[in-house]
């Protein structure tokens, strides 16, 4: 059950990076979320639980409720357009994506490493050029914190990558890492949205000490 979750993850993947609507991402990351708790429950054998409440917190109400939330809100409060404005056609994306993950599928097999669990590897490396190809491929600066948050999701699965045991004290550095940056993030989108009626990346170039 946990391979399908993973395999249907691979294809929310996909949807992001052919994606225009910012809406779309919002809710792509809020359903990652919730999958990223049912794979983790299904593959963690041994689970006390204060990781369960934790894993819980990580995933649903944090990835799945509080950050769309919280990005939603950016939108509005800045009155972000909807289109996330890609460099890159859709199509070159999906070809993209579709040839990197084909690529990973490959390596990871004939590593042969027996502490990786292949798919869950994957997944995982797949995820997190999911997320920097969204940072380098998006013009708005709103969609380069949510590539941020896709390259902590595919840092989750990696964690669960290496075996059933899942250190609590290395997620708890993530979900740190992961609360700083789209809050500082954020606050930053909601300066840059002071000064300048869109949120383009490029408006940076005009910013001055």
């Amino acid at each position: 059950m946990a391979n399908l979750i993973l395999l249907i993850f691979i294809v929310t993947l996909f949807f992001l990076v052919s994606a225009w609507r910012l809406v779309t991402y919002i809710q792509i990351l809020a359903l990652q979320g919730v999958m990223l708790f049912l794979v983790a429950l299904l593959s963690l054998t041994q689970m006390h639980w204060a990781n369960f409440a934790f894993i819980l917190t990580e995933t649903v109400i944090v990835k799945a409720v509080i950050i769309p939330v919280f990005l939603a809100y950016i939108l509005k409060r800045n009155n972000i357009t909807r289109e996330a404005e890609p460099l890159v056609p859709t199509f070159v994306s999906l070809v993209l994506m579709m040839m990197l993950v084909i690529m990973i599928f490959f390596l990871s097999y004939a590593s042969g490493y027996a502490i990786l669990d292949n798919l869950f590897f994957v997944v995982a490396l797949s995820t997190i050029f999911t997320g920097l190809y969204i940072i380098m491929t998006r013009r708005k600066i709103i969609t380069h914190v949510m590539g941020f948050l896709v390259i902590e999701n595919g840092v989750f699965i990696l964690s669960l990558a290496v075996g059933n045991e899942m250190p609590m004290m290395v997620n708890m550095g993530v979900l740190l890492d992961m609360f700083a940056g789209v809050l500082t993030l954020g606050i930053f989108i909601n300066k840059i949205g002071d000064v300048f009626k869109d949120g383009d990346v490029s408006n940076l170039r005009r910013l001055k000490d």
